[in-house]
């Protein structure tokens, strides 16, 4: 038997590829999402220098002090700044929450633009790293083109116009996650993982780069496959709100980090959750309808913040 592997693609025979090449590329593409809910991808012209640049500055922040790194924690449902440990877990997994602590970036808009009142401001570490905000701000830009590159594929397979998701998704709530997994002998909880079985909420992610293996995903005939990338690659997978607009004909796959073989060594890792605008409705592609839609219209803001509580990162402020 053929050992299932999730498809690598490389992004150039999109960009510059003969209409064979790209039609290719789209078919794998899609394929790749609806059997793995996965794909390798080999990005093109893309800046992996500022991917580690990124990754040093992380890994600094996180290796302050805790009172230090408490400054950042804005207890903002999670939305911008510093979360820290033990604080996420999967959905209804409260008691076991995941060995990780992590930093989040989101979209910066102009003071005249309605969301910022809704969108937090960001916060930057840069008294104690230099570069922080310049460094991180850049790559969550990078990443944003990328995606938007990966939409316009997606919309041509799933026979919407070609500018549908980015529509969808122009000034959307987008969130770059750094991530630090410490050793996991730091914690003594058996029953906890670096990050237990979910599913991202979002509709595509984009993870850069990993600093370690661990990450798996559960296959259709449910078994655990391991994921494998090298540092000059990105994993894109599809989350929750793509699933519900397709109709679950792109699932969301269920994906977990594990917990090393030695308890001595950290991880980081480094996702971009691709949203759409707070105000997009989520509604069933029409190519994906076959007997009907399941799922009724939801905003994304409406579907995000309930799963922000799912997960455990819901404001404690009244």
């Amino acid at each position: 038997m053929t050992k299932r592997q999730v498809p690598e693609l490389n992004l150039i025979d999109y960009i510059e590829g003969s209409a064979q090449e790209r039609q290719s590329f789209t078919d794998a593409f899609y394929n790749g999402l609806v059997d793995y809910g996965f794909i390798v991808l080999n990005p093109h012209d893309f800046d992996f220098q500022l991917v580690e640049d990124c990754y040093d500055l992380f890994k600094q922040f996180f290796a302050l002090p805790t009172e230090i790194k408490q400054k950042y924690n804005l207890d903002n449902g999670g939305r911008r700044g510093y979360i820290p440990k033990l604080v996420e877990h999967a959905k209804d997994n409260k008691s076991n929450p995941d060995l990780k602590e992590f930093w989040h970036v989101g979209r910066e808009v102009s003071a005249d633009n309605p969301l910022s009142q809704e969108y937090p401001a960001n916060v930057w570490a840069d008294a104690e790293i230099k570069h922080f905000k310049e460094k991180t701000y850049a790559l969550y830009e990078q990443l944003d083109r990328t995606a938007l590159t990966m939409f316009s594929s997606l919309a041509s397979a799933l026979d919407v116009s070609p500018d549908y998701f980015e529509k969808l998704t122009y000034d959307g709530n987008s969130i770059l996650r750094a991530i630090h997994y410490p050793p996991t002998s730091e914690f003594g909880l058996k029953n906890s993982l670096r990050a237990a079985p979910h599913e991202d909420i979002n509709l595509l992610t984009l993870l850069v780069g990993a600093t370690d293996s661990g990450l798996e995903l559960l296959d259709h005939d449910g078994n655990w496959l391991a994921i494998d990338s090298t540092p000059n690659q990105i994993v894109v997978d599809s989350g929750d709100m793509l699933s519900r607009m397709c109709n679950d004909v792109i699932p969301a796959t269920t994906h977990r980090v594990v917990n090393p073989q030695t308890d001595n060594t950290a991880r980081y890792s480094m996702p971009f959750f691709c949203h759409p605008h707070p105000d997009a409705v989520l509604s069933c592609i029409p190519s994906c309808e076959g007997d009907g839609a399941k799922y009724p219209d939801i905003t994304s803001r409406d579907f995000l913040n309930q799963r922000i509580k799912d997960i455990g990162l819901e404001s404690n402020k009244s």
